[in-house]
C-alpha cells in the first residue's frame, strides 16, 4: 500500500534548495547537478577550508591574547601618537569573518553529504578571498610590529591543550557520518581506500596527541605551591588612572602585596611617575602647556607637572571600558588626580607595609641629572622612611654603589641572567616578562632561592598557569580579577586526565565503528535485498554499478524525492 507524504517531500526540497542555493545561487532544481565537482571548483574547496583553519588560529591567537590588550594599545600609541582600542575592529572583523566562513563550510559539507555539486558562488569567492587576504595581512603585522606576543601561542596551549583535545576528538568523530557515507556510496576501491587512510590517519594522531600535552597544571593537587603575591603594576589601572595615588590606593583595596610604578626623574631632580616619555596621554598637557605636548617628560620641571591634571583622560578614553561601573564619587575622585612623586608612592607604601618596585627611566642628554639620576632617586628613597626591605631596586646603573650606600635594598634584575650570574651580582630577585621564563627554569630560580616575579599578568588562566610553576609573584594590571582566583581554574592529576583521555578515545572508536557498521548496513541491505520490494527506479538503480556517477545519483535524487513509501 503507497502512502503519500507530501510535506516531507517539500521540506526535503526546501533543505536542498537553501543548500544549493546559498552556497552557489543555485535555488531552482535544474540548476543543481549531481556531476563530479570540477578540479576548479576543488581548488576554491581548499581555499576555504585553508581560510577556515587561519581564522580558527587568528580567532585563537586574539581570544589568549586579551591578556595584553593594554600592552598592544599602548604600541599602537607609540607609533601613531593617538590613543585608540585598536581591539575592537580587530576582534568585530575576526568574528564576522569566521561566522562566514564556518557557514559556507557547513554549507559544502552539506552538499558533499547529499551528493551534490560543489560550485561556490562568485559573490562568496569574492568573501572567502577577502577574509583570507585580510588574515593574512593581520598576521604579517602582527609579526613585525608585536612579534613576542606569539610566545603566548605555546603557553596558552598547555592550558588550553587538554580541552582542544577533546574539542578535537568530538569534530573529526562527527565527521565519521560524512566519510562513512562517502566510503558507501564510492564506486572505486582506491577511492574508498584512500578516502579511509586519511581519516583513519588524522583519527590515529588525534587519539595519540595526548603524549605530546604537557602542562603544570596536570600535577598532584597536594604538590600546589602557595598563591602567588600580586604585585599592583601602576596600581590598579583598570579602576583609576594608572600612576596615580587613587590607583595605587584600589591596588591595596584589593589586598596586593607590593605595588609598582614606572618611575621619571624631572628638570629640577624630583622623581615623578610616567609610563610614557611624553605627557599628552595620561594628561591635559594639550590644554595648558599646548605648545610643549610632545616634549620628554623630563624636561617639565616638578611645579609645572604637579600643575597638570592626570585623571581626566581616564575619564574621557575609558581605556578599559570600566568607567560605567565606577560610582560617581570615584568618578569625581578620578577627574582630580595629579602627577604622583616617588616619595608620595613611598610613603603610602611605608605607612601601608607593602613593597615597592619601580622601573626608572634615565633622562635625556643635556638634561640636569643625566649623570645624577640614580644618586638622585637613591636619595628620595632613603629620605622618605620607607624600610630598605620593602624596595626592590631595578636599575643596573652604578648597582656596586647603590649596594655598598643602601644594603638593605632588595637587589632586583629585570634581565634574564642564570643563576650563576645572579650570584655573582648579587642579585636576589628577578622580574621578567611572563613568556621569559619556562617551567623548567622557574624550578631552576626556585631551587637557588631567587625569588621570580612575572609581569603582566591579568587573566586568570595565565594566572592559574604560573600558579601550577611555582611562580611566587606576579607583577599585573588587574588585582581585581586575580583577587577572585583563590584556586587554579584548573587542576587535575596525570591519572586522572589519563582517564579522561583514554575513555574520550574508547568513546569516539565506539562512535566511529557503529557509524562505519549503520552506513554500510544500510547499503549492503539496499543491494542485497530482493528486488520485488523496489519500485523500478530502485530496480534500474540497484543494477547501476558500472554506470556513471552522474546517472547512479539522478536516480538516487529520484528516490529521496519520490514521495513514495512501502
Amino acid at each position: 500500500m503507497v502512502k503519500h507524504q507530501p510535506l516531507q517531500v517539500y521540506e526535503k526540497q526546501l533543505c536542498l534548495s537553501c543548500l544549493t542555493g546559498i552556497y552557489g545561487c543555485r535555488w531552482k532544481r535544474y540548476q543543481r547537478s549531481h556531476d563530479n565537482t570540477t578540479k576548479w571548483e576543488c581548488l576554491w574547496t581548499l581555499i576555504l577550508v585553508a581560510t577556515f583553519s587561519l581564522l580558527l588560529v587568528w580567532s585563537y591567537f586574539w581570544w589568549e591574547a586579551h591578556n595584553d590588550y593594554n600592552e598592544f594599545n599602548w604600541f599602537r600609541y607609540n607609533r601613531s601618537g593617538e590613543w585608540s582600542d585598536g581591539t575592537v575592529p580587530i576582534l568585530a572583523s575576526t568574528a564576522a569573518g569566521l561566522a562566514y566562513i564556518t557557514l559556507l563550510m557547513i554549507l559544502a559539507l552539506g552538499h558533499i553529504a547529499v551528493g551534490q555539486q560543489l560550485n561556490l558562488h562568485w559573490l562568496h569567492k569574492i568573501g572567502v578571498t577577502a577574509a583570507l587576504l585580510t588574515t593574512l595581512i593581520g598576521v604579517i603585522s602582527v609579526n613585525q610590529t608585536w612579534s613576542e606576543e606569539w610566545d603566548i601561542v605555546p603557553i596558552s596551549l598547555q592550558a588550553t591543550g587538554p580541552f582542544l583535545h577533546i574539542g578535537a576528538v568530538v569534530a573529526v568523530t562527527a565527521l565519521a557520518w560524512l566519510v562513512a557515507g562517502q566510503v558507501a556510496r564510492a564506486e572505486k576501491t582506491s577511492f574508498q581506500l584512500a578516502l579511509l587512510l586519511v581519516y583513519l590517519s588524522v583519527l590515529l594522531g588525534l587519539y595519540l596527541l595526548p603524549l605530546t600535552i604537557t602542562s603544570p597544571c596536570l600535577m598532584d593537587p597536594s604538590s600546589l605551591k602557595p598563591r602567588p603575591t600580586v604585585i599592583g603594576h601602576q596600581g590598579a589601572p583598570m579602576l583609576a588612572p594608572e600612576n596615580t595615588l587613587m590607583s595605587f590606593h584600589k591596588a591595596l583595596q584589593h589586598k596586593v602585596s607590593g605595588l609598582e610604578a614606572d618611575v621619571t626623574m624631572s628638570l629640577d631632580g624630583v622623581p615623578f611617575l610616567m609610563h610614557d616619555r611624553t605627557l599628552r596621554r595620561t594628561t591635559d598637557i594639550a590644554t595648558v602647556f599646548p605648545d610643549r605636548q610632545f616634549d620628554d617628560a623630563s624636561m617639565f620641571n616638578w611645579t609645572d607637572l604637579r600643575a597638570l591634571n592626570a585623571g581626566r583622560w581616564f575619564l574621557t578614553n575609558d581605556p578599559f571600558w570600566t568607567v560605567q561601573g565606577m560610582t560617581q564619587k570615584d568618578r569625581v575622585r578620578a577627574g582630580n588626580q595629579t602627577v604622583c612623586s616617588l616619595e608620595e608612592l613611598l610613603q603610602l607604601a611605608a605607612r601601608s607595609n607593602h613593597s615597592v618596585v619601580f622601573n626608572l627611566r634615565r633622562p635625556p642628554k643635556g638634561h640636569p641629572c643625566y649623570y645624577s639620576w640614580v644618586n638622585d632617586t637613591l636619595e628620595v628613597v632613603l629620605q622618605s622612611g620607607i624600610p630598605q626591605d620593602q624596595v626592590m631596586w631595578t636599575p643596573d646603573w652604578d648597582r656596586g654603589m647603590v649596594r655598598q650606600t643602601a644594603r638593605g635594598l632588595q637587589q632586583t634584575s629585570e634581565e634574564k641572567l642564570s643563576v650563576e650570574e645572579l650570584q655573582q651580582r648579587g642579585i636576589t630577585r628577578l622580574k621578567l616578562r611572563y613568556n621569559q621564563a619556562s617551567a623548567q627554569e622557574i624550578q631552576e630560580y626556585l631551587a637557588s632561592n631567587v625569588n621570580l616575579t612575572l609581569s603582566s599578568v591579568n587573566d586568570p588562566w595565565l594566572f592559574s598557569m604560573l600558579w601550577c610553576s611555582g611562580v611566587p609573584s606576579v607583577s599585573s594590571d588587574a588585582p581585581q580579577i586575580l583577587r577572585k582566583v583563590p584556586y587554579p581554574v584548573w587542576l587535575m592529576s596525570p591519572n586522572e586526565y589519563h582517564l579522561i583521555w583514554i575513555a574520550t578515545d574508547l568513546i569516539s572508536l565506539a562512535i566511529v565503528i557503529g557509524i562505519f557498521v549503520f552506513q554500510n548496513y544500510h547499503m549492503i541491505r539496499w543491494r542485497l535485498s530482493g528486488m520485488q520490494r523496489y519500485n523500478p527506479e530502485q530496480i534500474m538503480l540497484s543494477a547501476a554499478v558500472r554506470r556513471s556517477s552522474r546517472d547512479v545519483n539522478i536516480m538516487k535524487e529520484k528516490l529521496i524525492f519520490s514521495g513514495h513509501q512501502l
